[in-house]
């Protein structure tokens, strides 16, 4: 017997037979090709979000419904992966069905059903990777493994109450910056679906960063927003910290800049009972912020970007959105805060443009925890 997590893949299995989803009236016949009005349902479990959501071609967004676990992983001050996979098991097939139910459709009404497939922490993708085959296995509907760093690309092409008609979409060719908890990377991207990896970080994700800068000053998790509202009151060039522009590259390096705060944190507690937690949070975001900006620009230049495009939980940050938009040597495209971190409109998004390519998955599509972008 298969165990996702310790709970018996007959009981999910049972739990899918069991649920209240509308019921499929027919299903699409395998191989057909997506056309106006094509709607996609997307799954994302990749790490402590579990959501789902019904989009119509890419970029309309009919539901957008997300389980967050935030409060759950506080007490532990980062994720802990057994207690995410057992809450996505909770959640999961209540979430679909008020997405479903947002939307007002029956899965009779949806073209193909997209999932994370990687990267993320293991026992979380298998579980909506389980889900998503029970719902294809049922339903007849077309099966998209989608990955995670490209689905946040897609955020882009995504209108949250667009007025009519939506507006334009990104233009070809794009720098985009992908900035989040596990990743940051300087892409070129030449096309739908086509992608040329530049740089990447050498160590520690932006997003990583903040979290752990955030737990050295006391600022506690998540990390991103506790270090932006403290910086709030904060003075960024308060202390000095290093930039590493790791010249001759487009790659990132956050390490030093992390041991650089946790020396100045020792130093000053020798002499302070209190931190300045304010001036250390604004001069680290300070940093952060100038080198993904700088290089992000240098690189749109080098390769003849026509625009920039930015995705990522790190790009809700409100210093980095700012100095983004400060400029004016590129358009930017930065999608609205509820899209930036992890959703399931993004996955269905790119769901779209895959079903659009002529992608479907077989039921033997197993999950990819480190699936690079560049090997999609």
């Amino acid at each position: 017997m298969r165990m996702v997590n310790g709970v018996e893949m007959d009981q999910v299995m049972n739990q899918k037979k069991s649920s209240s989803f509308p019921s499929a009236s027919k299903s699409p016949v395998s191989g057909t090709r997506p056309v106006s009005g094509t709607r996609i349902l997307g799954i994302e479990t990749s790490c402590d979000e579990t959501a789902a959501a019904v989009i119509e071609d890419g970029r309309l967004i009919l539901s957008n419904c997300v389980a967050s676990q935030v409060e759950l992983h506080a007490r532990f001050g980062g994720v802990f992966p057994e207690v995410a996979s057992r809450q996505h098991i909770r959640t999961i097939l209540p979430i679909i069905e008020e997405a479903l139910q947002q939307a007002h459709m029956s899965l009779g009404e949806i073209g193909a059903v997209a999932v994370t497939r990687g990267p993320g922490l293991p026992g979380s993708l298998v579980v909506g990777m389980n889900t998503a085959k029970g719902i294809v296995l049922g339903s007849g509907l077309p099966l998209l493994g989608i990955n995670h760093l490209e689905a946040h690309i897609y955020s882009a092409w995504l209108a949250v109450n667009p007025p009519q008609p939506l507006p334009p979409e990104p233009r070809f060719p794009l720098l985009v910056l992908i900035v989040s908890g596990g990743h940051t990377e300087l892409i070129l991207m030449k096309g739908h679906l086509d992608y040329e990896r530049l740089g990447a970080t050498l160590d520690d994700a932006a997003g990583e960063a903040f979290d752990k800068v955030a737990r050295l000053i006391g600022l506690g998790y998540p990390g991103g927003p506790a270090i932006q509202e403290a910086s709030a009151s904060g003075d960024p060039r308060a202390f000095k910290f290093p930039r590493a522009w790791l010249e001759g590259s487009w790659d990132f390096s956050f390490s030093g800049l992390k041991t650089a705060v946790l020396r100045e944190v020792r130093d000053l507690q020798r002499v302070y009972d209190t931190l300045p937690a304010a001036d250390l949070a604004a001069s680290f975001q300070a940093a952060v912020v100038e080198v993904l900006v700088g290089k992000a620009f240098k690189a749109a230049s080098a390769f003849g970007a026509a625009e920039i495009l930015v995705a990522g939980g790190v790009s809700a940050n409100m210093a980095l959105r700012g100095a983004l938009h400060a400029q004016a040597d590129f358009p930017v495209h930065i999608p609205p805060i509820a899209l930036c971190t992890d959703n399931a409109a993004m996955v269905a998004s790119a769901g779209y443009y895959r079903f659009t390519a002529g992608q479907q998955d077989g039921l033997d599509m197993d999950i990819l925890p480190n699936w690079p972008l560049i090997e999609v």
